[in-house]
């Protein structure tokens, strides 16, 4: 007897390792394999291209790169990978015009308008998309969506001649892009001319469509789509160039899909007039909700629940637009606190990331994280409720005694998002460029080397950005001490919504384990969201290939990451069990390698130069004659004005920042600096303690 079992255990050993043979030779093949294709385009200018008159008359010359550690193949792959954004057809956006012209929506001036980055036609963007839109391809048909290089990638103009900032924050107005692409997208669907030029222009591209009813059909579903998010994330406060509240519209995407049909039966009964009277009878609310699914609602029952709201036959509420934002404001909450794109050398360095250090960046903080942001920027969420069962998202998401489970069929492209963040790795901050901004002033950058040493080092760490182990240490500080704008730092804390399924499920988190309420903080409810669509494989790859993927994809996010877990750094309030996420309330410091070139500064964007930065706020009783930082100035320019080092900030038609509104707001910081100030300081430091 146990002969036979030494025997069967040499043949299972021999079996096992002629499996794991073959799997480490499948990846290894994949592996060199996609390195190679990574460098197929060397485009000689990396895809860039000159603007002879673009948005406000900057018009520039094909940009030149500096040196931060990549080369030509480097940033096109960067530029045009998926993670899986599904935004519009591929088809549609190629083929659309603009709302007022014949002119292709996707012309050159009118995506410099918006500041994103128009690309000529490359190896890897062969339909020319812009620096950070990619073709995604789910369930058998191709798209077009957003990829990290959209938001984080920069441009300097300088005498017309234009500096391409790899992983520098974009200049980019989200909204007002969103806007007019919806505004297309409806004037197709009301203009017969317009329509049939669109119709024509998509039936000829031979891809993905073949008759004008489906692309009609297709058209408004996907106008719908988009119309209904500018509306969910309606914010009273404008967001203009350079900044976004992306966590604001994550959260937002989430509560969307989670929330449940009973959950949002509560959510209609508790909305009150004017008048302090039910918006909503129950009659219209059964009306209303009928048919959408118990568990989730998902995308097409929320758009089906919005249609009816709005309906004006007999039974159904007939409510207005304003009656609408009521309905939006009970299940959502308001994206109101627009930040900078922050830069992204050094990120995959970095222990603590985002300007409040709400992701650990341990273990497989980074595949999180990314998989957070993809949700934000239109990952194409197909999750569906299932009947009891065991699988690995329900256990780690706590569902394993629910009634019913959510599966979390997405088209996040998780393969890519660990192959982007270990792209980034190579990384580095950019240097002054001296051949195009000047020589520096070497005395003076002595001085101010040991002024940074006495009163800045202690937050921003210098470090060697050729050092490929080199650690970035988040320096927190708390909202009281920091004195910069508090809401996006309270919206991570603050904002709830509703938990849908994962109501009365466990989170473990630094502090403990906690139990989600019916209305949950939604930083709980992203937690536990993206366990779930983390290990969910890909449903349009086989059984086999699926799983592969999800091994390599693990084993590389914990490979390749450098960052061990490791206790915040800084001043700010510890979490507690009664306030588990009180650590959030505050800002961090971080390097400030690369600076020059990341304006504008502090988190929410609300100094242009670093002139103005090391300048006083004004207060009350101060001179009215002195230097001090703008209340107000205009964003959206990219000519570098070399004496402040940032933006031109007046003199054109961009977006007036207003710094005396909330979420833009500067609060007056006392420091003592003796670097001979002027005279109104008034002993007040000119450094801001606040992480650029």
């Amino acid at each position: 007897m146990s002969i036979f079992r030494t025997q069967g255990l040499k043949r299972f050993r021999r079996i096992a390792f002629v499996i794991l043979f073959w799997v480490s030779l499948s990846m290894g093949i994949t592996l060199i394999g996609g390195k190679i294709f990574q460098q197929l385009d060397r485009d000689p200018y990396r895809g860039a291209m000159n603007i002879q008159e673009g948005e406000f008359n900057e018009g520039y010359s094909v940009p030149v790169y500096l040196d931060q550690g990549w080369n030509n193949a480097d940033s096109l792959w960067f530029y045009t990978t998926t993670q899986g954004s599904v935004l519009l057809p591929l088809d549609f956006f190629i083929a659309l015009e603009q709302s007022e012209s014949e002119t292709l929506f996707l012309d050159p001036l009118n995506i410099d308008k918006y500041r994103y980055l128009p690309q000529r036609k490359t190896f890897f963007n062969e339909h020319a998309l812009p620096v950070g839109f990619a073709v995604d391809e789910y369930r058998n048909k191709d798209y077009v969506g957003y990829t990290c290089a959209a938001c984080h990638t920069a441009q300097i103009n300088y005498n017309s001649q234009a500096i391409r900032i790899d992983g520098g924050p974009a200049m980019a107005d989200m909204v007002g892009f969103l806007s007019a692409l919806t505004k297309s997208m409806q004037a197709t669907l009301d203009q017969p001319n317009k329509f049939n030029r669109f119709a024509n222009k998509v039936i000829a591209l031979d891809n993905d469509y073949e008759n004008e009813t489906d692309i009609r059909e297709d058209l408004q579903r996907w106008t719908s789509t988009i119309q209904h998010y500018n509306q969910l994330n309606h914010s009273n406060l404008a967001y203009g160039y350079a900044r976004l509240d992306a966590f604001g519209r994550i959260y937002n995407r989430v509560l969307q899909h989670v929330i449940n049909r009973d959950q949002l039966r509560i959510a209609l009964q508790n909305i009150a007039d004017e008048d302090n009277k039910a918006l909503l009878d129950p009659a219209q609310i059964e009306l209303v909700i009928q048919g959408l699914n118990e568990t989730i609602v998902g995308d097409d029952g929320f758009a089906k629940m919005l249609k009816r709201l709005q309906m004006t036959e007999p039974g159904y509420p007939a409510l207005n637009d304003q009656q609408m934002m009521l309905v939006k404001d009970a299940i959502f909450n308001e994206p109101n606190a627009p930040v900078s794109y922050p830069f992204l050398w050094d990120i995959t360095h970095s222990d603590y990331v985002q300007w409040n250090g709400l992701a650990n960046n341990a273990t497989l903080g980074p595949l999180g994280r990314n998989t957070g942001e993809v949700i934000g920027v239109f990952a194409k969420l197909d999750w569906e409720a299932e009947k009891p069962g065991f699988s690995l998202s329900a256990k780690l998401t706590g569902q394993e005694n629910k009634k019913h489970r959510v599966k979390f069929t997405s088209s996040v492209d998780g393969i890519n998002l660990e192959r982007l963040e270990g792209h980034l790795h190579s990384l580095k901050s950019p240097v002054w460029p001296q051949e195009i901004l000047g020589k520096i002033d070497q005395e003076s950058a002595l001085r101010g080397q040991r002024l940074y040493a006495e009163y800045c080092e202690s937050c921003h760490q210098i470090i060697n950005r050729s050092d490929f182990k080199r650690l970035v240490t988040a320096n927190m500080s708390s909202l009281d001490v920091v004195g910069t704008d508090p809401v996006m730092a309270e919206n991570s804390v603050n904002y709830k919504g509703y938990a849908g399924n994962f109501a009365n499920t466990y989170l473990a988190e630094d502090v403990g384990t906690l139990v989600l309420q019916d209305q949950a903080a939604v930083a709980q409810i992203l937690t536990a969201v993206t366990k779930g669509v983390v290990v969910t494989p890909d449903t349009d790859k086989n059984w086999f290939r699926r799983r592969l993927d999800q091994l390599y994809m693990f084993a590389a996010s914990l490979i390749d990451n450098p960052i061990k877990p490791n206790v915040k750094h800084g001043n700010y309030k510890p979490d507690t069990t009664a306030s588990p996420y009180q650590s959030l309330l505050a800002y961090k410091g971080r390097s400030l390698n690369g600076i020059w070139a990341t304006a504008p500064y502090l988190h929410n964007g609300s100094v242009p130069s670093l002139y103005e930065l090391l300048l006083p706020k004004k207060r009350e009783g101060d001179a009215v004659e002195g230097l001090y930082r703008p209340d107000t100035f205009v964003v959206g320019s990219r000519k570098f004005d070399l004496k402040k080092l940032g933006f031109r900030d007046a003199g054109y038609s961009g977006t007036l920042f207003d710094t005396s509104l909330r979420a833009m707001a500067i609060r007056v910081m006392n420091m003592a600096l003796p670097i001979h100030p002027p005279t109104n300081h008034k002993g007040r430091s000119p450094i801001p303690s606040d992480g650029i």
